[in-house]
Protein backbone atom coordinates (compact mmCIF):
# COMPACT_ATOMS: atom_id res chain seq x y z
CA UNK A 1 0.00 0.00 0.00
CA UNK A 2 3.01 2.39 1.04
CA UNK A 3 4.64 1.81 -2.59
CA UNK A 4 1.00 2.95 -4.21
CA UNK A 5 1.53 6.06 -2.11
CA UNK A 6 4.84 6.73 -2.91
CA UNK A 7 3.63 6.00 -6.69
CA UNK A 8 0.85 8.90 -6.10
CA UNK A 9 3.15 10.94 -4.38
CA UNK A 10 5.78 11.29 -7.86
CA UNK A 11 2.65 11.05 -10.06
CA UNK A 12 1.49 14.58 -8.93
CA UNK A 13 4.65 16.13 -9.25
CA UNK A 14 4.47 14.56 -12.55
CA UNK A 15 1.46 16.56 -13.28
CA UNK A 16 2.68 19.62 -12.03
CA UNK A 17 5.70 19.86 -13.93
CA UNK A 18 4.04 19.75 -17.31
CA UNK A 19 1.74 22.06 -16.46
CA UNK A 20 3.80 24.08 -15.01
CA UNK A 21 5.30 24.03 -18.93
CA UNK A 22 2.37 24.28 -21.04
CA UNK A 23 0.43 26.75 -18.25
CA UNK A 24 3.52 29.57 -19.22
CA UNK A 25 3.11 28.74 -22.73
CA UNK A 26 -0.96 29.97 -22.90
CA UNK A 27 -0.45 32.43 -20.33
CA UNK A 28 2.43 34.20 -22.14
CA UNK A 29 0.45 36.64 -23.93
CA UNK A 30 -1.16 37.66 -20.93
CA UNK A 31 1.82 37.81 -19.31
CA UNK A 32 3.45 40.16 -21.74
CA UNK A 33 -0.01 42.74 -20.95
CA UNK A 34 1.02 42.43 -17.43
CA UNK A 35 4.76 42.85 -17.44
CA UNK A 36 5.33 44.40 -21.14
CA UNK A 37 8.89 43.60 -22.59
CA UNK A 38 10.37 42.27 -25.34
CA UNK A 39 9.73 39.09 -27.46
CA UNK A 40 12.95 38.11 -26.34
CA UNK A 41 12.82 38.53 -22.74
CA UNK A 42 9.39 37.23 -22.96
CA UNK A 43 10.78 34.35 -24.33
CA UNK A 44 12.89 33.46 -21.01
CA UNK A 45 9.51 32.77 -19.44
CA UNK A 46 9.98 28.83 -20.97
CA UNK A 47 13.80 29.35 -21.93
CA UNK A 48 14.43 30.11 -17.95
CA UNK A 49 12.52 26.90 -16.57
CA UNK A 50 14.11 24.83 -19.16
CA UNK A 51 17.55 25.68 -18.97
CA UNK A 52 18.10 25.34 -15.27
CA UNK A 53 15.92 21.97 -15.40
CA UNK A 54 17.74 20.48 -17.90
CA UNK A 55 21.36 21.94 -16.80
CA UNK A 56 20.86 20.47 -12.82
CA UNK A 57 19.18 16.89 -14.10
CA UNK A 58 22.15 15.01 -13.55
CA UNK A 59 23.97 16.59 -10.64
CA UNK A 60 20.08 15.83 -8.88
CA UNK A 61 20.21 12.40 -9.82
CA UNK A 62 23.52 11.79 -8.35
CA UNK A 63 22.58 14.06 -4.85
CA UNK A 64 19.99 11.40 -4.69
CA UNK A 65 21.81 8.38 -5.05
CA UNK A 66 24.29 9.88 -2.55
CA UNK A 67 22.57 11.52 -0.15
CA UNK A 68 19.03 9.80 -0.51
CA UNK A 69 16.35 9.57 -2.83
CA UNK A 70 13.75 10.99 -0.47
CA UNK A 71 15.44 13.90 0.76
CA UNK A 72 16.38 15.15 -2.89
CA UNK A 73 12.63 14.71 -3.60
CA UNK A 74 10.75 16.18 -0.83
CA UNK A 75 13.36 19.55 -0.54
CA UNK A 76 13.05 19.41 -4.56
CA UNK A 77 9.25 19.70 -4.68
CA UNK A 78 8.80 21.89 -1.77
CA UNK A 79 10.99 24.07 -2.86
CA UNK A 80 9.31 24.02 -6.36
CA UNK A 81 6.11 24.93 -4.55
CA UNK A 82 7.58 28.04 -2.72
CA UNK A 83 9.00 29.61 -6.39
CA UNK A 84 5.76 28.40 -7.67
CA UNK A 85 4.03 30.90 -4.95
CA UNK A 86 6.03 33.54 -5.35
CA UNK A 87 5.44 33.86 -9.07
CA UNK A 88 1.97 35.43 -8.19
CA UNK A 89 4.39 38.36 -6.04
CA UNK A 90 6.71 38.86 -9.03
CA UNK A 91 7.41 42.89 -9.34
CA UNK A 92 8.34 42.57 -12.66
CA UNK A 93 9.63 40.47 -15.66
CA UNK A 94 12.96 40.08 -15.18
CA UNK A 95 12.02 38.62 -11.15
CA UNK A 96 9.69 36.76 -12.88
CA UNK A 97 11.82 34.92 -15.43
CA UNK A 98 14.72 34.23 -12.10
CA UNK A 99 12.00 32.38 -10.22
CA UNK A 100 11.10 30.46 -13.53
CA UNK A 101 14.88 29.38 -13.28
CA UNK A 102 14.77 28.94 -9.36
CA UNK A 103 11.78 26.63 -10.24
CA UNK A 104 13.74 24.86 -12.98
CA UNK A 105 16.21 23.75 -10.36
CA UNK A 106 14.01 22.79 -7.76
CA UNK A 107 12.18 20.37 -10.49
CA UNK A 108 15.37 18.90 -11.40
CA UNK A 109 16.05 17.76 -7.54
CA UNK A 110 11.56 16.59 -7.60
CA UNK A 111 12.07 14.90 -10.87
CA UNK A 112 15.73 13.27 -9.90
CA UNK A 113 14.71 12.00 -6.45
CA UNK A 114 11.29 10.37 -7.45
CA UNK A 115 12.06 8.89 -10.70
CA UNK A 116 15.61 7.34 -8.42
CA UNK A 117 13.09 6.16 -5.65
CA UNK A 118 10.45 4.72 -7.59
CA UNK A 119 13.27 2.07 -9.30
CA UNK A 120 13.59 1.42 -5.59
CA UNK A 121 10.39 0.16 -5.13
CA UNK A 122 9.42 -1.73 -8.16
CA UNK A 123 10.71 -4.20 -9.95
CA UNK A 124 9.90 -6.32 -12.86
CA UNK A 125 6.99 -5.89 -14.61
CA UNK A 126 5.74 -3.61 -11.69
CA UNK A 127 7.92 -0.98 -12.62
CA UNK A 128 7.35 -1.16 -16.02
CA UNK A 129 3.26 -0.41 -15.06
CA UNK A 130 4.57 2.62 -12.44
CA UNK A 131 6.37 4.33 -14.67
CA UNK A 132 3.85 4.32 -17.56
CA UNK A 133 1.49 5.53 -14.63
CA UNK A 134 4.39 8.45 -14.42
CA UNK A 135 4.21 8.61 -18.22
CA UNK A 136 0.60 8.72 -17.96
CA UNK A 137 0.57 11.50 -14.81
CA UNK A 138 2.78 14.21 -17.70
CA UNK A 139 -0.03 13.64 -19.94
CA UNK A 140 -2.43 14.34 -17.53
CA UNK A 141 -0.36 17.37 -16.61
CA UNK A 142 0.12 18.32 -20.71
CA UNK A 143 -3.34 17.72 -22.11
CA UNK A 144 -5.06 19.81 -18.90
CA UNK A 145 -2.85 22.45 -18.62
CA UNK A 146 -3.86 24.25 -21.47
CA UNK A 147 -7.47 24.19 -20.72
CA UNK A 148 -6.91 24.74 -17.34
CA UNK A 149 -4.73 27.61 -17.97
CA UNK A 150 -7.34 29.06 -20.59
CA UNK A 151 -10.39 28.40 -18.09
CA UNK A 152 -8.30 30.76 -15.47
CA UNK A 153 -7.03 33.11 -17.31
CA UNK A 154 -10.73 34.33 -18.09
CA UNK A 155 -12.49 33.74 -14.89
CA UNK A 156 -9.29 34.54 -12.76
CA UNK A 157 -6.31 35.65 -14.32
CA UNK A 158 -2.94 33.80 -15.12
CA UNK A 159 -2.29 34.23 -11.58
CA UNK A 160 -4.48 31.71 -10.84
CA UNK A 161 -2.72 28.91 -12.86
CA UNK A 162 0.66 29.16 -10.74
CA UNK A 163 -1.18 28.91 -7.34
CA UNK A 164 -2.63 25.36 -8.50
CA UNK A 165 0.94 24.22 -8.91
CA UNK A 166 1.62 25.57 -5.99
CA UNK A 167 -1.14 23.06 -4.18
CA UNK A 168 -0.05 20.28 -5.95
CA UNK A 169 3.42 20.51 -5.42
CA UNK A 170 2.61 20.93 -2.02
CA UNK A 171 0.24 17.91 -1.66
CA UNK A 172 3.22 15.82 -3.63
CA UNK A 173 5.82 16.95 -1.04
CA UNK A 174 3.22 16.07 1.99
CA UNK A 175 3.38 12.55 0.92
CA UNK A 176 6.63 12.00 0.26
CA UNK A 177 7.53 13.34 3.31
CA UNK A 178 4.92 10.38 5.08
CA UNK A 179 5.13 7.74 2.62
CA UNK A 180 8.73 7.79 1.08
CA UNK A 181 11.52 5.20 2.26
CA UNK A 182 14.71 6.91 2.53
CA UNK A 183 17.39 5.15 0.11
CA UNK A 184 20.69 5.38 -1.41
CA UNK A 185 23.21 3.79 -3.06
CA UNK A 186 25.88 1.97 -0.71
CA UNK A 187 28.88 2.15 -2.53
CA UNK A 188 28.52 6.04 -3.09
CA UNK A 189 31.72 7.56 -1.91
CA UNK A 190 30.28 11.52 -2.16
CA UNK A 191 29.43 13.29 -5.37
CA UNK A 192 32.00 14.10 -8.34
CA UNK A 193 31.70 17.54 -7.63
CA UNK A 194 34.53 18.49 -10.14
CA UNK A 195 32.69 16.64 -12.47
CA UNK A 196 29.03 18.13 -11.67
CA UNK A 197 30.35 21.49 -11.69
CA UNK A 198 31.81 21.03 -14.89
CA UNK A 199 29.03 19.27 -16.96
CA UNK A 200 26.39 21.60 -15.45
CA UNK A 201 28.06 24.65 -16.74
CA UNK A 202 28.98 23.37 -19.92
CA UNK A 203 25.71 22.23 -20.07
CA UNK A 204 24.00 25.48 -18.95
CA UNK A 205 26.41 27.77 -21.16
CA UNK A 206 25.52 25.86 -24.54
CA UNK A 207 22.10 26.29 -23.20
CA UNK A 208 22.36 29.32 -22.70
CA UNK A 209 24.29 30.04 -26.52
CA UNK A 210 21.46 28.58 -28.44
CA UNK A 211 18.34 30.85 -26.55
CA UNK A 212 20.59 33.77 -26.80
CA UNK A 213 21.31 33.41 -30.98
CA UNK A 214 17.59 34.25 -32.53
CA UNK A 215 18.59 37.60 -30.94
CA UNK A 216 22.08 38.07 -31.77
CA UNK A 217 22.35 36.26 -34.75
CA UNK A 218 24.80 32.63 -34.84
CA UNK A 219 28.14 34.41 -35.98
CA UNK A 220 27.55 36.76 -33.49
CA UNK A 221 31.10 36.97 -31.55
CA UNK A 222 29.73 36.66 -28.00
CA UNK A 223 27.06 33.60 -29.01
CA UNK A 224 30.63 31.69 -30.52
CA UNK A 225 32.66 32.37 -27.92
CA UNK A 226 29.54 30.72 -25.78
CA UNK A 227 29.72 27.57 -27.55
CA UNK A 228 33.54 27.42 -27.86
CA UNK A 229 33.80 27.87 -23.86
CA UNK A 230 31.21 25.00 -23.28
CA UNK A 231 32.60 22.55 -26.16
CA UNK A 232 35.90 23.08 -23.72
CA UNK A 233 33.66 22.35 -20.67
CA UNK A 234 32.07 19.05 -21.95
CA UNK A 235 35.95 17.95 -23.17
CA UNK A 236 37.28 19.14 -19.36
CA UNK A 237 34.44 17.57 -18.42
CA UNK A 238 34.84 13.69 -20.39
CA UNK A 239 38.52 13.86 -19.00
CA UNK A 240 37.65 14.25 -15.57
CA UNK A 241 34.72 11.43 -15.53
CA UNK A 242 37.79 8.97 -17.33
CA UNK A 243 40.05 9.99 -14.28
CA UNK A 244 37.80 10.00 -10.98
CA UNK A 245 36.95 6.68 -9.07
CA UNK A 246 32.94 7.37 -8.79
CA UNK A 247 32.41 9.31 -11.92
CA UNK A 248 28.97 10.91 -12.09
CA UNK A 249 28.62 9.83 -15.41
CA UNK A 250 29.75 6.33 -16.01
CA UNK A 251 30.98 7.00 -19.64
CA UNK A 252 31.28 2.74 -19.91
CA UNK A 253 27.62 2.81 -20.14
CA UNK A 254 27.73 4.26 -23.83
CA UNK A 255 29.49 1.14 -25.04
CA UNK A 256 25.48 -0.45 -24.84
CA UNK A 257 24.03 0.29 -28.20
CA UNK A 258 20.57 -0.20 -26.56
CA UNK A 259 21.63 3.00 -23.66
CA UNK A 260 22.72 4.98 -26.58
CA UNK A 261 19.09 3.91 -28.14
CA UNK A 262 17.33 4.97 -24.72
CA UNK A 263 19.21 8.31 -25.01
CA UNK A 264 18.40 8.94 -28.55
CA UNK A 265 14.91 8.06 -27.83
CA UNK A 266 14.37 10.58 -25.21
CA UNK A 267 15.34 13.90 -27.45
CA UNK A 268 13.26 12.15 -30.17
CA UNK A 269 9.66 14.14 -27.95
CA UNK A 270 11.51 17.34 -28.19
CA UNK A 271 11.16 18.20 -31.66
CA UNK A 272 8.11 15.58 -32.72
CA UNK A 273 5.78 17.05 -29.67
CA UNK A 274 7.11 19.13 -27.22
CA UNK A 275 7.93 22.36 -28.98
CA UNK A 276 4.60 22.30 -30.64
CA UNK A 277 3.38 22.58 -27.24
CA UNK A 278 5.19 25.99 -26.82
CA UNK A 279 4.36 26.97 -30.26
CA UNK A 280 1.04 25.99 -31.37
CA UNK A 281 -0.41 27.88 -28.47
CA UNK A 282 1.06 31.12 -29.27
CA UNK A 283 -0.05 30.30 -33.26
CA UNK A 284 -3.74 29.89 -31.86
CA UNK A 285 -3.99 33.04 -30.36
CA UNK A 286 -1.49 35.33 -31.07
CA UNK A 287 -2.06 34.77 -35.07
CA UNK A 288 -4.98 33.04 -35.35
CA UNK A 289 -6.89 35.38 -33.04
CA UNK A 290 -8.71 32.93 -30.61
CA UNK A 291 -8.72 33.33 -26.88
CA UNK A 292 -6.92 31.64 -24.13
CA UNK A 293 -9.81 29.24 -23.47
CA UNK A 294 -10.22 28.34 -27.17
CA UNK A 295 -6.75 27.60 -27.56
CA UNK A 296 -6.68 25.49 -24.43
CA UNK A 297 -9.31 23.45 -25.66
CA UNK A 298 -7.66 22.97 -29.18
CA UNK A 299 -4.58 21.93 -27.16
CA UNK A 300 -6.12 18.48 -25.83
CA UNK A 301 -6.61 17.01 -29.34
CA UNK A 302 -2.76 16.45 -29.07
CA UNK A 303 -1.88 15.71 -25.45
CA UNK A 304 -5.25 14.20 -24.74
CA UNK A 305 -3.70 10.29 -25.96
CA UNK A 306 -1.50 10.56 -23.13
CA UNK A 307 -4.13 10.29 -20.54
CA UNK A 308 -4.00 6.59 -21.69
CA UNK A 309 -1.60 5.18 -24.40
CA UNK A 310 1.07 5.28 -22.20
CA UNK A 311 0.14 2.40 -19.94
CA UNK A 312 -1.47 1.25 -22.56
CA UNK A 313 2.58 0.90 -24.55
CA UNK A 314 3.54 -0.94 -21.03
CA UNK A 315 0.99 -3.71 -21.56
CA UNK A 316 1.97 -3.96 -25.28
CA UNK A 317 5.27 -5.19 -24.06
CA UNK A 318 3.81 -8.47 -23.54
CA UNK A 319 3.80 -9.04 -26.86
CA UNK A 320 5.78 -6.31 -28.89
CA UNK A 321 9.25 -5.22 -28.52
CA UNK A 322 10.15 -1.92 -27.05
CA UNK A 323 12.09 -0.88 -30.42
CA UNK A 324 8.83 -1.34 -31.92
CA UNK A 325 6.33 0.06 -29.91
CA UNK A 326 8.84 3.30 -29.90
CA UNK A 327 9.55 3.32 -33.98
CA UNK A 328 5.81 2.70 -34.52
CA UNK A 329 4.92 5.62 -32.30
CA UNK A 330 7.59 8.06 -33.76
CA UNK A 331 6.47 6.80 -37.51
CA UNK A 332 2.86 7.93 -36.56
CA UNK A 333 4.20 11.00 -34.64
CA UNK A 334 6.08 12.20 -38.02
CA UNK A 335 2.56 11.40 -40.66
CA UNK A 336 0.91 14.09 -37.75
CA UNK A 337 3.75 16.27 -38.52
CA UNK A 338 3.05 15.59 -42.13
CA UNK A 339 -0.31 16.35 -42.41
CA UNK A 340 0.16 19.22 -40.03
CA UNK A 341 1.73 21.15 -42.04
CA UNK A 342 -0.77 21.30 -44.89
CA UNK A 343 -3.27 22.90 -42.60
CA UNK A 344 -2.87 26.97 -42.97
CA UNK A 345 -3.24 29.22 -40.52
CA UNK A 346 -6.66 30.15 -40.03
CA UNK A 347 -7.87 27.03 -40.65
CA UNK A 348 -11.60 25.39 -38.77
CA UNK A 349 -10.19 24.30 -35.86
CA UNK A 350 -11.96 20.96 -36.50
CA UNK A 351 -9.39 20.75 -39.89
CA UNK A 352 -6.60 21.06 -36.77
CA UNK A 353 -7.85 18.31 -34.48
CA UNK A 354 -7.03 15.11 -36.11
CA UNK A 355 -3.92 15.82 -37.62
CA UNK A 356 -2.90 16.82 -33.87
CA UNK A 357 -4.36 13.97 -32.32
CA UNK A 358 -2.34 11.73 -34.37
CA UNK A 359 1.21 13.23 -33.49
CA UNK A 360 0.12 13.28 -29.84
CA UNK A 361 -0.90 9.36 -30.59
CA UNK A 362 2.06 8.97 -31.83
CA UNK A 363 4.38 10.03 -29.27
CA UNK A 364 2.33 8.32 -26.54
CA UNK A 365 3.65 4.74 -27.51
CA UNK A 366 7.25 5.46 -26.74
CA UNK A 367 6.38 8.18 -23.82
CA UNK A 368 5.33 5.76 -21.38
CA UNK A 369 8.23 3.49 -21.95
CA UNK A 370 11.16 5.37 -21.31
CA UNK A 371 11.41 6.09 -17.94
CA UNK A 372 11.42 2.56 -17.87
CA UNK A 373 13.66 1.81 -20.49
CA UNK A 374 16.23 4.39 -18.76
CA UNK A 375 16.92 2.82 -15.34
CA UNK A 376 16.31 -0.44 -16.55
CA UNK A 377 19.99 -1.10 -18.42
CA UNK A 378 22.02 -0.49 -15.61
CA UNK A 379 22.35 -1.35 -11.47
CA UNK A 380 19.41 -0.72 -9.68
CA UNK A 381 21.83 1.38 -7.39
CA UNK A 382 23.14 4.06 -10.00
CA UNK A 383 19.26 4.38 -10.90
CA UNK A 384 19.53 7.55 -9.57
CA UNK A 385 22.55 8.34 -12.31
CA UNK A 386 20.52 6.62 -15.12
CA UNK A 387 17.37 9.12 -14.30
CA UNK A 388 19.61 11.87 -14.27
CA UNK A 389 20.87 11.03 -17.58
CA UNK A 390 18.03 10.28 -19.33
CA UNK A 391 16.23 13.27 -18.05
CA UNK A 392 19.03 15.35 -18.80
CA UNK A 393 19.06 14.63 -22.24
CA UNK A 394 15.51 14.52 -22.80
CA UNK A 395 14.62 18.14 -20.84
CA UNK A 396 18.27 19.46 -22.13
CA UNK A 397 16.72 18.32 -25.44
CA UNK A 398 13.49 20.12 -25.03
CA UNK A 399 14.88 23.11 -24.05
CA UNK A 400 17.61 23.52 -26.82
CA UNK A 401 14.96 22.11 -29.33
CA UNK A 402 12.43 24.96 -28.35
CA UNK A 403 15.14 27.19 -28.33
CA UNK A 404 16.72 26.17 -32.12
CA UNK A 405 12.99 25.67 -33.74
CA UNK A 406 11.70 29.16 -32.80
CA UNK A 407 14.85 30.41 -33.94
CA UNK A 408 14.42 28.58 -37.26
CA UNK A 409 10.98 29.72 -37.36
CA UNK A 410 11.81 33.12 -37.23
CA UNK A 411 14.09 32.65 -39.81
CA UNK A 412 11.52 31.11 -41.94
CA UNK A 413 9.02 33.41 -41.48
CA UNK A 414 11.90 37.04 -42.18
CA UNK A 415 12.52 35.27 -45.92
CA UNK A 416 8.64 35.32 -46.92
CA UNK A 417 8.65 39.22 -45.37
CA UNK A 418 9.60 42.35 -47.35
CA UNK A 419 10.85 45.50 -45.98
CA UNK A 420 13.81 46.92 -43.37
CA UNK A 421 12.87 45.64 -39.96
CA UNK A 422 11.81 42.00 -41.52
CA UNK A 423 14.33 40.23 -38.77
CA UNK A 424 12.51 41.79 -35.59
CA UNK A 425 9.20 41.66 -37.42
CA UNK A 426 9.58 38.00 -37.84
CA UNK A 427 10.55 37.94 -34.16
CA UNK A 428 7.01 39.64 -32.90
CA UNK A 429 5.44 37.17 -35.07
CA UNK A 430 7.05 33.52 -33.73
CA UNK A 431 5.90 35.64 -30.26
CA UNK A 432 2.49 35.76 -31.25
CA UNK A 433 2.47 40.27 -31.26
CA UNK A 434 0.78 40.50 -34.59
CA UNK A 435 0.05 44.21 -34.29
CA UNK A 436 4.12 44.70 -33.19
CA UNK A 437 4.93 42.96 -36.51
CA UNK A 438 2.89 45.30 -38.63
CA UNK A 439 4.50 48.18 -36.59
CA UNK A 440 7.13 47.48 -37.39
CA UNK A 441 6.54 47.01 -41.54
CA UNK A 442 3.69 49.35 -41.78
CA UNK A 443 3.38 49.22 -45.44
CA UNK A 444 2.70 45.43 -45.33
CA UNK A 445 -0.89 44.30 -45.02
CA UNK A 446 -2.00 42.16 -41.54
CA UNK A 447 -2.68 39.52 -44.08
CA UNK A 448 0.42 39.22 -46.19
CA UNK A 449 2.23 39.11 -42.93
CA UNK A 450 0.01 35.87 -41.51
CA UNK A 451 0.32 34.40 -44.99
CA UNK A 452 4.38 34.88 -44.54
CA UNK A 453 3.92 33.03 -41.17
CA UNK A 454 1.76 30.14 -42.06
CA UNK A 455 4.10 28.99 -44.82
CA UNK A 456 7.07 29.37 -42.82
CA UNK A 457 5.07 27.39 -39.63
CA UNK A 458 4.17 24.74 -42.46
CA UNK A 459 7.82 24.56 -43.78
CA UNK A 460 9.18 23.82 -40.41
CA UNK A 461 6.90 21.13 -39.83
CA UNK A 462 7.72 19.14 -42.94
CA UNK A 463 11.56 19.59 -41.41
CA UNK A 464 10.33 18.57 -38.10
CA UNK A 465 8.78 15.38 -39.65
CA UNK A 466 11.90 14.48 -41.48
CA UNK A 467 13.99 14.42 -38.05
CA UNK A 468 11.17 12.09 -36.43
CA UNK A 469 11.39 9.27 -39.39
CA UNK A 470 15.21 9.24 -38.99
CA UNK A 471 14.81 9.26 -35.52
CA UNK A 472 12.41 6.03 -35.94
CA UNK A 473 15.48 4.42 -37.99
CA UNK A 474 17.69 4.80 -35.38
CA UNK A 475 15.33 3.46 -32.74
CA UNK A 476 14.72 0.49 -34.69
CA UNK A 477 18.31 -0.64 -34.95
CA UNK A 478 19.72 0.71 -31.30
CA UNK A 479 17.13 -0.31 -29.07
CA UNK A 480 17.63 -3.99 -29.95
CA UNK A 481 21.34 -4.33 -30.15
CA UNK A 482 22.51 -6.21 -26.93
CA UNK A 483 20.99 -9.31 -25.10
CA UNK A 484 18.51 -7.82 -23.18
CA UNK A 485 18.32 -5.10 -20.35
CA UNK A 486 18.91 -7.38 -17.19
CA UNK A 487 22.04 -8.92 -19.09
CA UNK A 488 23.49 -4.96 -19.43
CA UNK A 489 22.59 -4.29 -15.94
CA UNK A 490 24.83 -6.93 -15.29
CA UNK A 491 27.70 -6.10 -17.17
CA UNK A 492 27.35 -3.08 -16.16
CA UNK A 493 27.88 -4.55 -12.45
CA UNK A 494 30.54 -6.42 -13.53
CA UNK A 495 32.66 -3.17 -15.07
CA UNK A 496 32.19 -1.14 -11.74
CA UNK A 497 33.54 -4.09 -9.69
CA UNK A 498 36.35 -4.83 -11.98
Amino acid sequence: MNRNLILLAVCIAAISMPLNFTAAAVALPAIGRAYGGSPIALNWVTNAFMLTFGSCLMLAGALADSYGRKRVFVSGVTAFALFSAALVLAPNLLCFDLLRAAQGIAAAAAFSGGMSALAQEFEGPAAVRAFSFVGSSFGIGLAFGPIASGLMIEAFGWHMIFLMITVLAALASVLGLRYMHETRNPDAAGIDWPGAISFTWALGIFTYAVLMAPERGWSDPWVVTLLAVSLLSFIAFVIIERRVAQPMLDLTLFRYPRFVGVQLLAAAPAYAYVVLLVLLPIRFVGIDGMSELAAGQLMIALSAPLLVLPIAAGMLTRWLSASIICGIGLLISAGGLFWLSHIPTGSAAVDLIWPMFVIGAGISLPWGLMDGLAVSVVPKERAGMATGIFSTTRVAGEGVAVAIVTALLSALTSRHLNGVNVTEAAQHLVTGDLPGAQSLLPGTAQALLVHGYSDAFSTLLLILSSITVATAAVVFVFLDRGNGSNHEALECQQDQLA
